[in-house]
């Protein structure tokens, strides 16, 4: 591995997680920063500016979703939440404050590392303002330049209410996309409670796009969460 490999910040008190990450990440090559707590967190954030954070949400000074909110103020840096927090709710305010995709302890370093390469992906891609009008995974094509999408070569006609979840699920491909980000990017601000929306018009996309609609390979639920589309890249 090479040593100008990606920079990560880890924000993390607990030594045994941070022992346990640094043997992780080093040992592919990363380039790694370590904080206790929020607020050197934050300031190496802003210092050495690295391409991914992994966050607790259980530090001594303040809670990860302060930091969170506070980095999201200036930086679009991807943020990998890292907790022992199991509820629902919990990964819902991570998320809706700006994180990027939620890990729950204990979780295996390939996970983790998949998870980190999705997240450097959207960033370069993101950085270079690259985005495809092109979009491919499996035998699905969203061709964006034409509103098109083509399964096993076969154009599939959806509505569109359903083309706008689908590229905005695409948008953040591999990410968790909460309900109310959903519900606000896709119908607007006033119909962020109107889940039962979201679970109809998933369900008509399922059985558009999906070979077995009750086992998807594509459109993932993160229950009482959101959605995640989930893409082939990282198999193998």
């Amino acid at each position: 591995m090479t040593s100008d490999k990606e920079m990560i910040l880890l924000i993390e008190d607990e030594f045994q997680m941070r022992r346990f990450l640094r043997v992780t990440l080093q040992s592919q090559g990363y380039r790694l920063i370590e904080t206790q707590n929020g607020e050197e967190g934050l300031a190496q954030a802003a210092t050495r500016q690295p391409d991914v954070i992994l966050l607790d949400l259980g530090l001594p000074d303040m809670d990860g979703l302060e930091v969170t909110e506070r980095l999201r103020e200036w930086t679009n840096i991807p943020i990998i939440i890292i907790s022992a927090r199991e509820q629902e709710r919990d990964k819902v305010r991570a998320l809706d404050a700006g994180a990027d995709d939620y890990l729950t302890k204990p979780f295996g370093s390939d996970e983790l590392l998949a998870r980190i390469r999705v997240s450097i992906r959207h960033s370069t891609r993101e950085k270079a303002g690259q985005e495809s009008p092109v979009f491919q995974t499996g035998n699905l094509l969203v061709d964006f330049s034409r509103r098109q999408v083509t399964l096993a070569g076969k154009e599939i006609h959806l509505t569109p209410i359903e083309y706008r979840l689908l590229t905005t699920l695409i948008r953040y491909a591999d990410r968790v996309v909460t309900h109310n980000q959903l519900l606000r990017e896709v119908w607007g601000p006033q119909q962020t409670n109107q889940v039962q929306y979201l679970r109809v018009y998933m369900a008509q996309l399922r059985q558009k796009l999906e070979d077995d609609p009750a086992r998807p390979c594509f459109l993932i639920n993160e229950p009482g969460i959101g959605y995640r589309f989930k893409t082939d890249a990282d198999k193998g």
